[in-house]
C-alpha cells in the first residue's frame, strides 16, 4: 500500500509517523506542503492509496479529499475543533486530552472518524507533551486507522454518533489577547499554564525592559518573591520574575521583530537581554543539583545505590557553548561520586540536537561561535568516550539529532524509550559533522550502515536503531515512567556485570587508543568542519539562518525539514 504523508513541516510526530510506518514495510512518501496547489502537485506527483497528514496547516482541497481517503491527524478529542486545541486545553487545565483521526471534509475537523486515543496531561510545556504523551497517542491511532484502512471492510463512525470529550468544542485560534499574562493579578499556576501552552510556539508577548519579547517557557520557583512583574535572579541563562504569589523562571526569549523585518532568534533570556539587563543576583545551584532539590535547574543528579543519573533538559534540545561547558563540569563532579554505573540523560522529552543554531546565528561572529560551540560539544563527547572507571549508559527519553546522537554514542550502552526517533546525520544542514562520530558510528552499526545513515538523513525509530545497533535496549514505558525505569535497568546492570565488564572496557579503550588515537579523529572532523564555519558561501550559514529563523531554506523547502530534527511544535 503506498502512503503519502502530507504536513505543513516535518515536525516531530511527522518523522515519528514516517519512521513507524517504514518499519512496517508501508511504501511512504512525505511532502512538506504550504498551499493546496503544493498537497495538489503531491498526490499527482505519488498517487497514493491513502493520505496522512500528521500535522497540516493547509486546508486540503475538496478535489483531492473526495477523490482519496485523506486521514487528518488532529491534536484534540472527539468533538473538538479548532486550529489551537492543545493550547487551549493547556491553558484551561485540562488534565486528560486525546487526539483523533478523521477524514477530510469540507467542514474542519468534522470528517468521520477513523481512530482516537487519549491520554493524560502532566504539567509540562506544550511541545514537550506534543512530541511524548500526544505523540505516543497519535502514532497508536495512525496505526490502527492504516490497518483499519488496509481491511478494506472498515467505516469510519460519524462524529455525531460517538461521545463527546467534556470541554471538547469548536474553538477560535488562540490570539496573543488571551495569552496575555496581567503580572498584577494572575496567580503563579495561572502564569505557568499560559507559558506552558505557548511553548515554543508562539510564545507569549509580553513588554519587559522597555521592549516588546515572546516569552518561551515557564518553571516555578519556591523560594524567591518580589513586586509582580519584577526581575529578581537569573539562573543558567534564565530570568526569574515574580508573580502576584510568588515566581517563575523563564529560560528563553525572541524579541518581537517589526513587519519586513528577519525573524528574531529564540534564546536563553540572559543572552536575548544582553545590554538591557539590570544588575541582578545569580540565583546559583550546586554543580550537582539533586533531583529532590524543588530549585529549578536544566542539570540534574541523583543516586541509587551504585548508580548515577545525571539528567540535562535543555529547550529544544539544543546545547549551547554554555550548556556544553556547564554539562562538562557536571559529568566531571558525578565522575568524583563511588558509583559503578554512571548514566547519561534518563529526563522526558529531548535528549539533545547538538550545537546551538539559535545562539550562533545571533552571535556578533557566527563562525567563530560555530567553532566555540563544536569545540565545547567535542570536549564533552571525548569526557564520556574516556570514562573508564565505570559503566556509562546513555538513556535517550526523546528525540535526538546531529551531535545529540553520538552523544548518546559515546556512552557504552544507548537505551532509548520507545518514543523516540534519532536522526544520526548532518547533512541537512551542510554539515560534516564532528562530536567523533566517524569514530562511533561506524563502531556501532559497520561502515556500510554508517554511510547510508548519513547520506540518506531520514529518522530512525526506537526499533529501527535497535536492530542497527545504534542503541542496546528499548524501554516500554510512559514518558513519565523514563526516568525511574532506567535508574531500575542500571542498578541490575551493576549488580550483574559490571565489575568484569570494567576490565574488558579498560582493555578496549586502550586498544582502540593505540589503533585510532582520539585525537587524530578529532582533528580530523574538526579540519573538515572549521573549512565548513570560515567559508562565507558554504551552504551552512543559509542553511543555518534559515533553520534559526523560520525562514524558507534555500532549496526551497521547509527551513525546518532542512536539519531533519525535531524542530516544530504543535
Amino acid at each position: 500500500m503506498r502512503i503519502l504523508l502530507i504536513a505543513s513541516a516535518y515536525n516531530s510526530l511527522t518523522q515519528r509517523v514516517h519512521a513507524e510506518l517504514r518499519d512496517r514495510a508501508y511504501g511512504v512518501a512525505v511532502e512538506v506542503t504550504s498551499t493546496g496547489d503544493a498537497v495538489r502537485a503531491a498526490v499527482d506527483r505519488h498517487r497514493p492509496d491513502l493520505i496522512v497528514a500528521p500535522m497540516l496547516r493547509t486546508v486540503v482541497p475538496r478535489d483531492v479529499w473526495a477523490a482519496r481517503p485523506c486521514l487528518i491527524v488532529h491534536p484534540g478529542p472527539v468533538g473538538d475543533r479548532g486550529p489551537s486545541s492543545l493550547d487551549w486545553a493547556l491553558q484551561e487545565g485540562a488534565e486528560r486530552w486525546g487526539v483523533t483521526v478523521l477524514q477530510a471534509e469540507e467542514e474542519m475537523d468534522a470528517g468521520p472518524v477513523w481512530a482516537t486515543a487519549d491520554f493524560a496531561v502532566p504539567p509540562v510545556g506544550k511541545s514537550d507533551l506534543y512530541r511524548n504523551e500526544l505523540a505516543d497517542a497519535a502514532l497508536g491511532a495512525v496505526l490502527t486507522a492504516v490497518e483499519r484502512f488496509a481491511s478494506g471492510t472498515f467505516s469510519p463512525t460519524d462524529q455525531r454518533a460517538l461521545p463527546s470529550t467534556p470541554g471538547a468544542r469548536v474553538r477560535p485560534a488562540m490570539r496573543q489577547a488571551a495569552r496575555r499574562i496581567a503580572w498584577d493579578e494572575d496567580t503563579t499556576g495561572t502564569v505557568l499554564r499560559k507559558l506552558r501552552a505557548a511553548d515554543s510556539q508562539p510564545g507569549v508577548l509580553d513588554e519587559l525592559l522597555g521592549a516588546e519579547w515572546f516569552l518561551h517557557g515557564g518553571r516555578p520557583e519556591h523560594r524567591l518573591r518580589g513586586r509582580p512583574g519584577e526581575l529578581l535572579a537569573t539562573r543558567a541563562g534564565a530570568v526569574c520574575r515574580a508573580t502576584v504569589d510568588g515566581a517563575v523562571w523563564i529560560p528563553e526569549l525572541r524579541a518581537r521583530t517589526r513587519p519586513g523585518e528577519p525573524r528574531a532568534c529564540k534564546l536563553p533570556a540572559t543572552l536575548a537581554l544582553a545590554g538591557r539587563l539590570p544588575r541582578l543576583p545569580e540565583a546559583g545551584v550546586p554543580v550537582l543539583p539533586a533531583a529532590d532539590d524543588p530549585a529549578w535547574s536544566d542539570i540534574r543528579y541523583h543516586e541509587a545505590g551504585p548508580v548515577g543519573v545525571l539528567s540535562f533538559s535543555f529547550p529544544g534540545g539544543a546545547m549551547s557553548t554554555d550548556h556544553c561547558r556547564r554539562l562538562l563540569r557536571a559529568w566531571r563532579a558525578a565522575c568524583e561520586r563511588p558509583t559503578e554505573v554512571l548514566v547519561l540523560g534518563g529526563a522526558r522529552d529531548f535528549f539533545s540536537n547538538g550545537i546551538h543554531l539559535g545562539v550562533i546565528e545571533a552571535a556578533a561572529d557566527p563562525a567563530a561561535e560555530s567553532w566555540a560551540n563544536i569545540g565545547a560539544m567535542d570536549d564533552l563527547v571525548e569526557a564520556v568516550l574516556t570514562t573508564t572507571d565505570r559503566l556509562v549508559a546513555a538513556a535517550v527519553g526523546g528525540n535526538a539529532a546531529a551531535g545529540g546522537v553520538m552523544l548518546a554514542l559515546a556512552a557504552d550502552e544507548v537505551w532509548c524509550r520507545s518514543g523516540a526517533v534519532l536522526n544520526p546525520h548532518y547533512r541537512r544542514m551542510g554539515l560534516y559533522g564532528s562530536e567523533y562520530w566517524t569514530y562511533t558510528l561506524p563502531r556501532r552499526v559497520g561502515p556500510a550502515a554508517a554511510e547510508r545513515l548519513t547520506r540518506e538523513a531520514l529518522p530512525v525509530s526506537a526499533a529501527r536503531a535497535l536492530d542497527l545497533g545504534l542503541a542496546d535496549r528499548v524501554v516500554e514505558c510512559a514518558p513519565a515512567g523514563f526516568t525511574a525505569e532506567v535508574t531500575r535497568l542500571a542498578e541490575r546492570w551493576a549488580a550483574s556485570r559490571a565489575r568484569a565488564r570494567l576490565a574488558a572496557k579498560k582493555a578496549e579503550s586502550e586498544r582502540r587508543e593505540a589503533v585510532t588515537p582520539l585525537a587524530a579523529v578529532r582533528a580530523h572532523e574538526l579540519e573538515r568542519m572549521r573549512s565548513i564555519f570560515f567559508d562565507p558561501e558554504a551552504p551552512y550559514h543559509a542553511l543555518r539562518r534559515a533553520f534559526a529563523r523560520k525562514e524558507t531554506a534555500p532549496d526551497g523547502s521547509a527551513a525546518t525539514r532542512a536539519r531533519g530534527a525535531e524542530v516544530t511544535d504543535a
